[in-house]
């Protein structure tokens, strides 16, 4: 049995959660590398990655590359002289990095593989209404989320998961698969099974303004899993118009409710204490949004200071 000597790679919070496990779990990390750091917000104030602040409260040797080839980077790795390399929700790697450690480097991928590689697959497994993911443990190759894979760990979408609740049951899911993943290796007792490509693999695509916007002619079903698949973050978007004025509104929340009606497909109804968007088979009630320059709001509590006209509508 070869003792692991680790480098963690990764960025967000989500990353953070699969550190601490290895270390509670008594492994070596002896570097971790993380994203450098950049200006944010509207203050444009110097903002640290999540992992960076975790790394930092305790006391790990910290990198920070610009350029993943660089040659003093490639040194500085090199001397850490791990045996293993971990990648969670980094970046994609040169093979001068991944093909470094004599054990290897493996990837957790919060998706069932072959299944939504890329960026963004907790929310397209609920935007596209699956009802089971999980995650997955392979060996980094030259392509993105193709390598062979180690491990995975199934686990069902629950109807009103939203993304940010899948996310944290995924980090926790794959804390233990990453652990399960140390064992097998550490005790060189595994197989790994190549990934077959085919025409109904699906793709989790990088999330952008066009693919975040509500279509209200979409059936309620697939209107209610963009808002799941997107909250909170980055949100699912759509205008508004009332009086002559066009907004922007982010919806956080809705439930579907099953009516007939004659209104045209968009149409905003509103009272003291609801907000409903006609649909093709009933209505999509808002039960949270934001609205330009305001916070996240309880509907509820929105119309305690603003009403609606009857020429209201989204699209």
């Amino acid at each position: 049995m070869e003792k692991l000597r680790i480098i963690f790679m990764g960025t967000p919070e989500f990353a953070v959660g699969i550190l601490d496990t290895i270390l509670k779990n008594n492994y070596e990390v002896v570097g971790v590398i993380t994203a450098a750091d950049k200006p944010a917000g509207r203050g444009q104030k110097i903002k640290y990655s999540a992992v960076k602040e975790y790394a930092l409260s305790n006391n790990l040797t910290l990198l920070q590359p610009t350029n993943l080839k660089d040659e003093n980077f490639l040194a500085e790795l090199k001397a850490l002289n791990a045996n293993l390399q971990i990648v969670v929700a980094f970046r994609m790697l040169p093979k001068v990095v991944w093909e470094m450690p004599s054990l290897g480097t493996f990837n957790l991928h919060a998706s069932l593989l072959p299944n939504y590689r890329g960026a963004a697959p907790i929310n397209w497994a609920i935007i596209n209404g699956e009802t089971k993911t999980g995650v997955t443990t392979f060996f980094i190759d030259d392509k993105i989320d193709t390598g062979a894979m180690i491990l995975n760990s199934e686990i069902a979408i629950e109807p009103q998961e939203n993304a940010g609740q899948l996310h944290d049951r995924l980090m926790l899911l794959g804390s233990s698969t990453v652990i399960d993943t140390l064992k097998v290796i550490e005790n060189g007792n595994f197989a790994t099974t190549i990934q077959e490509d085919n025409d109904d693999i699906k793709t989790a695509y990088k999330l952008n303004k066009e693919n975040c916007k509500i279509d209200w002619e979409k059936s309620g079903k697939e209107i209610n899993n963009l808002i799941r698949g997107l909250s909170p973050y980055p949100a699912a978007w759509c205008f508004l118009k009332d009086k002559n004025e066009e907004l922007s509104i982010k919806i956080y929340e809705a439930r579907l409710v099953s009516d007939t009606h004659t209104y045209e497909t968009g149409k905003l109804i509103s009272s003291k204490k609801e907000i409903k968007i006609a649909i093709k088979e009933g209505f999509v009630q808002l039960l949270s949004l934001q609205l330009p320059g305001k916070k996240r709001m309880q509907v509820a509590e929105l119309l305690n200071g603003i009403s609606f006209s009857d020429e209201a509508k989204v699209y």
